[in-house]
């Protein structure tokens, strides 16, 4: 499988510059790429092929006096600038079909110079390569320097340089790993996930939220009150969107490396994990929405599913309208609806459920349902072959007679009608 490692980079003034130089080019490639498509559809022609496209904003135009800086960037970083807008038409174009499942997908949008992240990739065709004094060597840009956090399991296929909104630079390296699977343990686990506690596993564990964004809510407040008493345009206003951005940096990392560990321990000490389908974007739109954007369930999810992917694991998404809080865990009850506050409930049979270790009992035995149903599992009563008469229909039969043949093939039309 494809995985990405990332690994900081300090380039220095010179190469920020050329940094800066290729992360424009690549935007205007872009832009014009977009903008010509535009056109074309507004006067009813027909749709810009790729290579067309690739023709008339790269090729001719680094001959113009208007674009002949293109040719002061790698030939690479610009068609990989047009394989993006590509690859978002084609996303736009399934996902109004309905070959793309999941959310729609917006059209294309012009990228803008102010935004806090940019980037550009190099594909092996630019001959970028590590050295072996740890550099990182780019064509028309120079040798970075990388701080090696840990070795690439493999030579990479692609480098995507980034420039984040904090001001930091980060090499982000797409390589082919084939691990081996982990040694199978006998413990599958099912995992609530809520915001008293961020998750709670069938086993008993419960694991606290840590509420980096909450945590951190009274610095950024004070960020953000500096921010806005600068005036806008001036060098201060740009020093002070500098300090929230990285503030807000420092918390994305702190949930992210959390998440990790965490994710890490599940895969690594269960066979199968089993997780409720939350509809986070639903759940953003209501008065819980920053808590939710705190916990950060999504990434964390996807964690889960591509480490099991990796590590030989099972993982499955549950029906998110399965009734896993309202149901009894011991005898299988359905009770009514459970709000929010109520924490702890009393089930008919006897049974006092804690409400978040009930849902998570309930997930790994619908998560096991659904898999062994998925894997084969007799479902059905398995079919039966037909008696040699009941298997033709003789042509010079009439309705009627065919009609009285399977009746009596049934066993009698008293109790045919009787079954009826």
């Amino acid at each position: 499988m494809q995985l990405r490692y990332n690994y900081r980079v300090y380039p220095a003034a010179r190469q920020q510059a050329a940094l800066a130089r290729a992360f424009g080019c690549a935007r205007v490639v872009f832009n014009d790429g977009l903008r010509a498509r535009h056109e074309a559809r507004e006067a009813g022609l027909p749709y810009v092929s790729d290579g067309e496209l690739s023709k008339r904003v790269i090729t001719e135009a680094k001959k113009t006096p208007e674009r002949a800086w293109l040719g002061e960037v790698s030939a690479v970083v610009l068609q990989q600038a047009l394989a993006d807008l590509n690859a978002a038409y084609r996303n736009f174009f399934n996902s109004l079909t309905g070959r793309r499942k999941g959310r729609e997908v917006a059209p294309p949008r012009f990228r803008s110079r102010k935004d806090g992240r940019q980037a550009i990739r190099f594909t092996a065709n630019a001959r970028f390569r590590v050295l072996d004094n740890g550099r990182l060597r780019l064509p028309k840009i120079g040798d970075l320097m990388v701080r090696w956090s840990r070795q690439l399991p493999a030579a990479p296929t692609s480098v995507t340089i980034i420039k984040d909104a904090a001001g930091r630079y980060f090499a982000s390296f797409v390589v082919t790993t084939s691990d081996e699977p982990l040694p199978s343990v006998d413990v599958e686990v099912g995992i609530d996930l809520g915001l008293t506690h961020f998750a709670v596993l069938s086993n008993g564990t419960k694991v606290a939220a840590p509420k980096f964004l909450r945590r951190a809510a009274r610095k950024l407040r004070r960020l953000q009150q500096n921010l806005s008493r600068k005036q806008k345009g001036s060098k201060n206003r740009g020093k002070a969107v500098l300090k929230v951005a990285k503030a807000h940096a420092r918390v994305a990392d702190s949930r992210r490396d959390w998440q990790h560990k965490l994710s890490t321990t599940i895969i690594r000490d269960s066979q199968a994990v089993y997780v409720e389908d939350l509809c986070v974007t639903g759940l953003g739109r209501t008065r819980l929405a920053k808590s939710v954007h705190d916990a950060g369930w999504a990434s964390f999810v996807g964690m889960l599913e591509y480490k099991a992917a990796r590590y030989g694991r099972t993982f499955a998404r549950i029906n998110r309208f399965a009734p896993t809080s309202r149901t009894c865990s011991v005898c299988g009850r359905l009770g009514g609806p459970k709000p929010l506050d109520v924490r702890s409930w009393t089930c008919p049979c006897g049974a006092v459920h804690d409400r978040d270790l009930n849902a998570a009992i309930n997930i790994l035995a619908q998560g096991r349902w659904e898999r062994l149903n998925a894997c084969g599992a007799q479902v059905r009563p398995a079919p039966v072959p037909a008696p040699r008469r009941e298997a033709g229909i003789h042509p010079g039969a009439t309705r009627s007679t065919r009609s009285a043949e399977g009746i009596t093939a049934l066993g009698g039309g008293e109790n045919v009608k009787a079954s009826i």
